[in-house]
């Protein structure tokens, strides 16, 4: 039997503006529409990881709201553990980062028209249930 090996610990944010959620189309595996995130550095909570990687993939500056929920995924042959986050725009605006191929913001609604994630319908509205 293969030796388990412990998950990456991971965090996202569900970005609002104006009604309209940031997401950001991968150029690594699985390049998929998703939200703006990655891995939790040493010292780093999941929160602060969810500003940095955002700011980092996307140029823009959040506010984490809360906790919008939390999934696990399996990428590569590495178990990540991502904990995503409802957060608010707090200034500049989007624009593609090393990570991100294009940023785009939508209505929620819209995201059925992407190839996403699997799961980020249900995150993005988790997310926005507690921004309203």
């Amino acid at each position: 039997m293969a030796e388990s090996t412990s998950p990456i610990l991971a965090a996202s944010a569900a970005v609002f503006r104006d009604g309209r959620v940031l997401i950001a189309r991968r150029v690594n595996p699985p390049r998929l529409w998703s939200l703006p995130g990655g891995k939790v550095e040493p010292g780093e909570t999941p929160e602060q990881a969810a500003i940095r990687e955002v700011r980092e993939e996307t140029g823009v500056e959040i506010e984490i709201v809360g906790p919008a929920g939390e999934r696990e995924v399996v990428l590569q042959g590495a178990r990540y553990i991502i904990r995503a986050f409802a957060a608010r725009w707090c200034a500049a605006e989007a624009r593609p980062g090393a990570e991100a191929g294009a940023v785009e913001w939508v209505r929620p609604e819209e995201l059925a028209r992407y190839e996403t994630t699997e799961g980020l319908e249900h995150i993005v509205a988790r997310a926005r249930a507690l921004l309203d």
